[in-house]
């Protein structure tokens, strides 16, 4: 039988005992190295370098039990075994608190010490798999958020404060800004960041699953409901983190029950009779304005405030300057890998492109954007041809209503003109906002505050009013 490919460590002081237990794990491992001094071992250890430690608790002046503290305390994740001539229930409790793979009591029988070398050493590399499969999707699932414009770095720093409490967090953004990333984020810099992340997409669960979806539910809870119980995303969530992706989509029988889990923090399966308790933070997202949407009642107001206590708007893309740029190498930077290609970087016509180009899609289409193009690109470096897809409009100063120039007025002075036949509200406020953005050269932030209305409800109306950030109106 061919030897399994692993590094065995014991330090034994008893030499009987020690030749005993090398013996036997000789015929089946690569490397075998025993040690009767537990200095001798500890001085050898990062030359060995081994898979597993098999540790006597008593071995002269030393301590086991304080040799594996020290190895935890210095970094060594492997699996040891602990070996005591001593039937000890609290010395074996401890051992296990302090990171002891297994206990095993002198006299040992070998066949039982095999058996646990095995298992030690077999759930040590699916430790390890474990590991390699969250670094390799860390890398493909970049989650670090890229950006130098004041827009991020003041939502980044309210982040970081945030992040240190348990309260509800609102996120505002247009589809694609990076919601889920900071909600992420968020969650990673919280004291509950130990605990799972659960991410639910309310605008992509049918109706009539939506209760379980979020609930669970109990056998025989509706028609298809055959196993004994399902836990809902809430139940998974629990000691971490809930995010509630697009929550303006959840219908208001819905939100009625979220309003009592974010009060009560409890609730029953769809189904069930016993109550569930929950330990979960909530983070919520919409790319819509909840305030209009509450005016409509369409949306609850009293989970709006639940839901509002602290609240975070990322800036598209387009507002984002040289952020685009940054962004954009990232992502030449991830699909080189992913695709064994050695792009450099942009001809200064194709960063003029990307600057340009009103990015709809925000941040996830950009991305989109330069993986299409990375793949595709047989040069080292993007040019203008390269982005040949992308359709540039012309840029915010450009005018719509008139190319008569504005008169002079007084600070916070007006002047409106309208036809005998009157005008609808829509294009005043349309006519507003349009030679609003005119005047700050389309800076929405600017334009949101000389309006004294916040951004979210500016680009609301500027979608509504069917008005291009270039300044045309869409007809």
């Amino acid at each position: 039988m061919a030897l399994q490919n692993y590094t065995i460590l014991i330090i034994e002081d008893d030499p009987l005992v020690n030749k005993t237990i090398k013996d036997a794990l000789t015929t089946k491992y690569t490397r075998v190295f025993s040690y009767l001094n537990a200095g001798e071992a500890l001085n050898d250890i990062n030359l060995i370098s081994p898979d597993i430690i098999l540790l006597d608790i008593f071995l002269g002046p030393h301590n086991g039990l304080e040799i594996l503290e020290q190895l935890r305390s210095q970094g060594y994740t492997v699996p040891v075994i602990i070996m005591t001539a001593t039937n000890d229930i609290k010395m074996a409790v401890r051992a296990i608190k302090l990171g002891a793979e297994d206990f095993i009591v002198k006299p040992l029988d070998l066949e039982q010490l095999e058996i646990a070398v095995d298992k030690a050493l077999q759930n040590y590399d699916l430790r390890r798999q474990v590991e390699i499969l969250t670094d390799k999707l860390k890398e493909e699932q970049p989650s670090e958020i890229i950006g130098n414009c004041e827009q991020i770095k003041k939502v980044l720093n309210i982040a970081k404060i945030v992040a240190g409490t348990d309260s509800t967090v609102l996120i505002i953004g247009e589809t694609g800004t990076g919601k889920e990333l900071l909600a992420k984020y968020i969650h990673r810099n919280s004291p509950r960041a130990r605990g799972p992340f659960i991410a639910i997409n309310c605008g992509a669960i049918p109706k009539d699953l939506a209760e379980s979806e979020f609930f669970g539910y109990e056998k025989g809870a509706y028609t298809g409901a055959t196993e004994k119980f399902k836990q809902g995303k809430f139940e998974l969530a629990n000691h971490g983190t809930i995010f509630l992706d697009e929550i303006s989509e959840l219908s208001l029988e819905l939100q009625v029950k979220l309003l009592r889990v974010l009060q009560e923090r409890r609730f029953y399966r769809l189904g069930g009779t016993k109550e569930i308790s929950v330990d979960v933070r909530v983070i919520a997202s919409t790319n819509k304005v909840l305030e209009d949407l509450v005016e409509q009642g369409k949306f609850r107001e009293d989970l709006f405030y639940r839901l509002n206590v602290a609240r975070l708007e990322l800036p598209p893309l387009r507002e984002r300057g040289d952020d685009i740029m940054l962004l954009a190498t990232a992502f030449v930077k991830e699909f080189n890998k992913k695709f064994g290609k050695k792009v450099s970087g942009f001809t200064p016509e194709a960063v003029n492109i990307l600057r340009n180009y009103q990015w709809k899609g925000n941040i996830r289409e950009l991305r989109n954007v330069i993986e299409r193009v990375v793949l595709l690109e047989s040069e080292d470096i993007i040019s203008k041809d390269s982005l040949s897809f992308l359709k540039v409009s012309d840029s915010v100063p450009q005018t719509s209503l008139g190319e008569q120039a504005t008169p002079e007025l007084k600070p916070g002075e007006h002047k409106l003109i309208i036809s005998k036949q009157g005008a609808t509200m829509n294009n005043v406020v349309r006519d507003l906002i349009i030679q609003t953005l005119r005047l700050v050269n389309g800076n929405q932030i600017k334009a949101a505050k000389i309006l004294g209305i916040s951004r979210a409800k500016l680009r609301y109306r500027i979608e509504q009013l069917g008005i291009n950030i270039s300044g045309k109106i869409i007809n």
